[in-house]
C-alpha cells in the first residue's frame, strides 16, 4: 500500500497505519533525511530477513538500529563520555555510528566477531514522528535499486522496484539520494568510514579508513 504522508506535518491516522503495520511483522518504505529507507520492528526475525532479501544482504551486512533521541542509546550500545558528546553533537542528523553493542540486542542483530551495531538518529519529521509513536527503535537498511548501487529517490521508482515487496510506503515526495556519513566509534577513537550527506568539517581528526 502506497499512501502520501506530509513531510513536515504527518498524517496521525497514516503514522499509526505504519506502527500497525509494524507491529505485525511488516516492512515498510519511509523517509529519512538522508534516504529512503526499508524498516522493520526490532524483534521481527522474519522481517528482518525479507529486508535481507530484498536487500541481497550477505550475513557479514548488518542492519542499522534507528532510534528516536539519544535515551535509547544506552540500552543498546556501549559509549563513553567522548563518544556521547560527538553523537550528541550530530544528532538528529545524517549520521550513523558502529558502537560496540549492549547484552540487550540480539546476538542475531550486531556483528558476532566485533561484537557491534550502526545506531542511527534520523532528523526528519515523518521518521521521527513513527519512531515516537512506536515507542521503540526499527531496525532499518537504505533502499536501493536493483543494481545495489543507486538510492531510489523518486516516489514512483520507489513504489515500481519495492511497492509488492513491502506492506506500506510512506510516500513524502522526493528522497535523497546520498547516504548517511559512517563513523565508527567501537573502538573509541572516532574513525570515519564513509563520506555521506552528513558534513565533517569540524571533525578534522578523523581518518578515513
Amino acid at each position: 500500500m502506497r499512501v502520501e504522508v506530509h513531510p513536515t506535518h504527518p498524517q496521525a491516522r497514516l503514522i499509526e497505519l505504519a506502527c500497525d503495520s509494524l507491529r505485525a511483522g511488516g516492512v515498510i518504505v519511509y523517509p529519512t533525511d538522508s534516504c529512503y529507507a526499508l524498516g522493520c520492528a526490532l524483534e521481527s526475525h522474519g522481517a528482518v530477513q525479507r529486508i535481507r532479501a530484498i536487500r541481497q544482504m550477505g550475513k557479514q551486512h548488518y542492519l542499522t538500529l534507528v532510534c528516536r533521541d539519544l535515551s535509547e542509546l544506552a540500552t543498546f550500545a556501549r559509549v563513553d563520555n567522548a563518544c556521547y558528546r560527538l553523537i550528541k553533537s550530530l544528532t538528529p542528523g545524517p549520521y550513523t555510528f558502529i558502537l560496540q553493542a549492549t547484552r540487550e540486542l540480539p546476538r542475531r542483530l550486531h556483528d558476532p566477531k566485533r561484537k557491534a551495531i550502526g545506531l542511527r538518529i534520523p532528523r526528519h519529521r515523518v521518521s521521527t514522528t513513527l519512531l515516537q509513536a512506536l515507542g521503540t527503535p526499527m531496525l532499518s537498511a537504505t533502499a536501493y535499486d536493483d543494481s545495489g548501487e543507486t538510492p531510489l529517490a523518486d516516489p514512483d521508482e520507489v513504489q515500481q522496484h519495492l511497492g509488492r515487496r513491502v506492506e506500506l510506503f510512506l510516500d513524502a515526495g522526493p528522497g535523497g539520494v546520498e547516504p548517511t556519513t559512517v563513523i565508527d566509534l567501537s573502538s573509541g577513537d572516532p574513525v570515519l568510514v564513509r563520506k555521506g550527506l552528513g558534513a565533517i568539517d569540524h571533525l578534522l581528526d578523523l581518518e578515513a579508513s
